[in-house]
């Protein structure tokens, strides 16, 4: 039995008709929250409810510094979760780059390519427990630092 999100996403996949052309694009978090919605996401694929080939994803945070292929990865979550069980492309699928040599120049590729589509017809967000949204920690600030000439 689907829960009320992965049917909305289904439904809305469905009557929005993608096609190579004309991919519905979707944003998606990982984490706990959403677990319960790519499981049923995945059983409804497996059913014949939806396809994911004209699908174009792209998720909301990645850890900086730790290798894709780490278990403990979003990029290793979200194959582990949903793609590796569902019909979408490999070219598909997009993910941020922890790993970039310039963070910030990754983060602008990123959302040039966001906008090459146009707009995301579809966010599942993500909130955390603490309520946090996207991988945030309180604890930990960004401060740029200064370049001095010595």
């Amino acid at each position: 039995m689907a829960n009320g999100p992965a049917r909305h996403i289904v439904n809305r996949i469905n009557a929005f008709k993608p096609t190579a052309d004309r991919p519905f694009v979707l944003g998606l978090p990982t984490g706990g929250t959403p677990l319960t919605a790519y499981k049923a996401l995945v059983e409804m694929h497996k059913a014949g409810e939806v396809s994911f080939k004209h699908v174009v994803t792209f998720n909301m945070d990645e850890y900086v510094g730790l290798p894709k292929e780490h278990p403990e990865s979003y990029h290793s979550f979200m194959h582990r979760n949903f793609f590796d069980h569902v019909d979408i492309p490999a070219e598909n699928i997009n993910l941020l780059n922890g790993n970039a040599p310039d963070i910030d120049a990754e983060c602008r590729q990123y959302e040039e390519k966001i906008r090459s589509y146009g707009k995301i017809h579809l966010f599942m967000g993500g909130v955390g427990n603490d309520g946090h949204i996207a991988l945030t920690n309180r604890r930990l600030r960004w401060l740029p630092v200064p370049v001095s000439k010595r």
